[in-house]
């Protein structure tokens, strides 16, 4: 299983179970027909930005959002070429063949204003919730990504 599907499985698991321990997530992880060691696992869960807490029913691991924050501008900074706009919709050019990706990431963000993402192979079309909103939806998608790590 090649590492965005491993990924993928890991924040499925943490979103759907309590999960305490590593092992636990890696007996998950095998029912799910994946074998994991821990040490792949441990590199996953911090590129993932998942971190154990403390609750009344003890120890639980979940997603750090200014981690997943920061995973998410990095990828779409790379994949991004540029960032254009008319009256009426935003459209993002990307590398070639990861329109897609990138315009699920966008929805991720739940920038305010947007209405919908339409993606095809390197082009993704933004369809603002009002024409009044284009230019601020805009601007929230190149703040994203130009945001410095603090």
């Amino acid at each position: 299983m090649n590492k965005q599907r491993r990924q993928f499985l890991i924040k499925e698991i943490i979103s759907d179970k309590a999960i305490g321990s590593q092992d636990e997530l890696a007996k998950e992880l095998k029912k799910a027909g994946e074998i994991v060691n821990q040490a792949t696992l441990s590199r996953d869960m911090q590129e993932m930005g998942i971190s154990r807490i403390n609750t009344m029913h003890g120890a639980r691991y979940q997603f750090n959002l200014e981690g997943e924050e920061k995973r998410i501008r990095t990828l779409i900074s790379i994949e991004i070429q540029n960032i254009h706009s008319n009256e009426t919709m935003v459209v993002v050019r990307t590398l070639p063949g990861r329109a897609q990706g990138v315009a699920e990431m966008i929805d991720s963000l739940k920038l305010p204003g947007v209405l919908a993402t339409l993606a095809g192979d390197n082009t993704i079309f933004i369809a603002p919730s009002s024409v009044k909103k284009v230019q601020s939806v805009e601007l929230a998608l190149r703040t994203f990504i130009a945001k410095e790590d603090s």
